[in-house]
């Protein structure tokens, strides 16, 4: 993966797991993403096995809604991401600190 991509799916899957519930609408604009990318980015993490999407349907609405739920590889990918972006900000941290003592 790129690492926009990386990036576009750690957030993704950030977002997912704290708000299951959040339209994808909701999600677009939270991630800083269009509505067709994340509707893109959700399928090939759906394809994947990272996410499962459950449709529900109200019983009086004519409307419905989805929840995404992470599976055991999403929250291990999730966790594996996390790890990997704090590591990138702790060298990030490092290279400006020693650019400062320059």
């Amino acid at each position: 993966m790129k690492n926009n991509k990386i990036e576009e799916n750690f957030e993704i899957l950030r977002k997912l797991y704290t708000e299951p519930e959040s339209s994808q609408r909701e999600l677009a604009k939270k991630v800083g993403l269009s509505l067709g990318k994340l509707n893109y980015c959700l399928q090939a993490l759906k394809e994947k096995g990272f996410v499962k999407i459950k449709k529900f349907k109200k019983e009086h609405d004519k409307i419905g809604h989805i929840k995404y739920v992470l599976t055991p590889q999403g929250i291990t990918l999730r966790t594996k991401l996390t790890a990997n972006f704090m590591k990138r900000k702790m060298r990030e941290y490092d290279e400006l600190k020693m650019e400062l003592k320059k």
